[in-house]
């Protein structure tokens, strides 16, 4: 059978369409030939996942994102992809959008979820998450610290503005001056530090003496302290206190005029002749001085002296 001319065009025409259409398919990562399963997944923001993509189940390729789209007015984004391998999950497995770095690209990886949920098919939704990234964590770590930084300049800008307000010429001039003062006041100190190592260099056996005196003075004090603390305190306190009553008991008999030492303090009539009697001793002294021959009579002739006159009682 001779097959015309007209219908090897066409029938080629078909083959070459049918081989575009099929290379274009697997170079987006779809293969006409395989039955594979399709799932969809709901994003605010595919964080730089592209349409090729690998996906993954705990990190092994079973598939490809097919396409990204919008899914509504609002901006969510819709992620096609596939699975080619026959591992089942269940719908209330995740779609996590992870990874990224310098070079590579974000993957999609499915987190199975194997006590919830019925079996996933082909064609259900999951739940869109997105897994952080170094850039991510990194990110939102530095937001804060930028933040801060950012105060801390804020701050130090104004504290150098009211420096630069207050620091005026006269100001500044006093402020080297102080300076200098500091720095003389330092040399004072260290002159002085400087001497007084050097007295300390010099009275080195005096200050060791002087140590060991106050060691031993310490020790003697100690001892005295040992020694005092073995004093019978309670048997002292008593004897004073018995002291102290014979006292009182002395004291009290001679105020009653017990006794001679008693007669004598409290015997008025006694008081006055011992007064009398000491009066009467310093008239007689005092007659002798003044009369001497009174009482010591020589007379070389055998003169008899004169009569002898009583002195008056000046007590009476």
């Amino acid at each position: 059978m001779n097959i015309s001319r007209e219908v090897k065009t066409g029938l080629l025409a078909v083959v070459a369409i049918g081989l575009l259409i099929f290379g274009y398919s697997f170079l987006k990562g779809n293969n006409l030939l395989n039955n594979d399963r399709t799932y969809y997944a709901i994003y605010d923001n595919v964080e730089g996942l592209s349409p090729g993509s690998s996906v993954t189940i705990n990190g092994l390729a079973v598939g490809k994102v097919l396409s990204i789209d919008f899914a509504d007015q609002r901006g969510k984004l819709l992620v096609t992809f596939n699975v080619k391998n026959d591992f089942k999950f269940s719908t209330s497995s995740k779609a996590q959008i992870y990874g990224g770095g310098l070079i590579g690209g974000k993957s999609l990886s499915i987190v199975p979820d194997y006590e919830r949920g019925e079996v996933a098919k082909s064609g259900d939704t999951l739940e869109g998450t997105i897994d952080e990234g170094i850039f991510e964590l990194v990110n939102e770590r530095l937001t804060p610290l930028q933040k801060k930084v950012e105060s801390v300049i804020n701050s130090t800008d104004s504290v150098l503005t009211g420096v630069a307000d207050v620091l005026d010429k006269d100001t500044r001039k006093n402020l080297r001056i102080a300076i200098a003062d500091i720095s003389q006041t330092a040399s004072s100190f260290k002159q002085a530090s400087q001497n007084l190592n050097t007295l300390l260099a010099d009275n080195d056996q005096k200050l060791s003496r002087t140590f060991t005196n106050l060691d031993e003075m310490s020790a003697n004090f100690n001892q005295m302290s040992d020694s005092l603390s073995q004093v019978n305190v309670g048997q002292l306190v008593t004897k004073m206190e018995n002291m102290i009553a014979e006292v009182e008991s002395i004291t009290s008999k001679i105020d009653n005029g017990e006794g001679s030492l008693g007669q004598f303090i409290n015997d008025k009539q006694m008081y006055n002749n011992l007064e009398r009697a000491t009066k009467q001793m310093e008239e007689l002294m005092q007659d002798i001085k003044l009369n001497p021959k009174r009482y010591v009579h020589f007379s070389v002739f055998g003169k008899n002296p004169g009569p002898y006159n009583e002195p008056k009682d000046s007590l009476k």
